[in-house]
């Protein structure tokens, strides 16, 4: 049967004909029984005696052969067709860019470990998600620059991503560089959404661009800015080392500049989150998962193959075969 997986039939309609194969059987026999006369003999004792053929056996073919050419037929007059079907899927990606504080304050223990690593946790958990887009890296801190450009290959980007750490560059928070930086790697992009994720939990004081002035230009590239204030109410755990390399805590205050992160949303046309907890800020990146989604046009091809040629074969076989029987070997029988 694994020559009819896959196989669809154009004319279907073409099997109620197969209700006549029974009436040709019944036909047949009425006929045959017609044909047989019966002769008055004494005794049989005589016939015994005769050799004994098998060719009785086959007294039948003839119907037979007509039934399997007659339902070889109405297979081929429904027109079986082998049937292929693929899809093709394009879509206009979005390109995404993550912006990450990585200054000292995001060693805060407020997010578990800290505050960097929750955030490279959950930004991971992200990338996973979306293996359709080409998503970029920049970190800054009291300068900023691009960890990981504009890609699909998501493995790389990732271990880019989890080797990220505080002091690869000086200290600081430098909220429009960064945001600039970013901007700069997505200006040129032909996608149909061009995004930055800002995450940070202090206030601009160092770079060369302000946040807003960042903003300004991330807009005349129509690209909107989602910014993340990461960060607990009051103040939060901030580890620091002594003389002899023990770990001891320093409370210090939480200082987000929601007003700034909030200015840079609504001129962009993204939107300000705050974090106050590890969950909270997967909440966010799933929002914003959901928010840009891009719709994926998807077209169907069909591809069917005409299969009633070796169905037709094989009756006009049957057909010739008991047409060459009638007429040879079992000529002037009857049948």
């Amino acid at each position: 049967m694994k020559w009819f997986s896959g196989i669809e039939f154009a004319q279907p309609g073409f099997f109620w004909l197969l209700l006549i194969i029974p009436l040709m059987v019944a036909y047949y026999w009425w006929r045959n029984s017609k044909l047989q006369g019966t002769l008055g003999m004494s005794t049989t004792k005589s016939f015994a005696l005769a050799h004994k053929s098998q060719m009785h056996i086959f007294r039948h073919y003839s119907i037979v052969l007509r039934c399997l050419a007659f339902i070889a037929i109405i297979v081929a007059l429904a027109r079986p067709q082998s049937a292929m079907s693929w899809e093709n899927e394009t879509t206009e990606g979005i390109d995404i860019m993550i912006a990450s504080d990585i200054s000292g304050s995001m060693l805060s223990e407020d997010f578990k470990p800290n505050r960097l690593e929750a955030g490279k946790n959950i930004a991971i958990d992200f990338i996973k998600a979306r293996p359709d887009d080409r998503i970029g890296l920049v970190i800054f801190s009291g300068e900023s620059f691009t960890q990981c450009p504009l890609t699909i290959d998501h493995d790389v980007l990732i271990n880019l991503f989890a080797d990220i750490k505080n002091g690869m560059i000086d200290d600081g928070t430098a909220i429009g560089m960064g945001l600039a930086t970013a901007v700069n790697r997505l200006k040129d992009s032909e996608a149909k959404s061009k995004v930055v994720i800002l995450l940070t939990d202090g206030v601009n004081n160092t770079g060369s661009i302000p946040p807003i002035t960042a903003a300004e230009i991330a807009k005349q590239f129509n690209i909107r800015v989602y910014t993340v204030g990461i960060g607990t109410n009051g103040s939060a755990p901030y580890p620091f080392k002594d003389q002899m390399g023990n770990t001891h805590y320093q409370m210090i205050p939480v200082d987000v500049d929601e007003k700034t992160l909030t200015q840079i949303a609504d001129i962009t046309g993204g939107k300000y989150f705050r974090a106050r907890n590890n969950t909270e800020l997967t909440q966010i990146y799933a929002q914003i998962d959901k928010m840009e989604k891009v719709k994926i046009a998807v077209t169907q091809y069909h591809k069917k193959t005409e299969r009633y040629l070796p169905i037709a074969i094989i009756a006009l076989i049957l057909l010739s075969l008991e047409f060459l029987l009638s007429n040879t070997i079992f000529k002037g029988a009857i049948t």
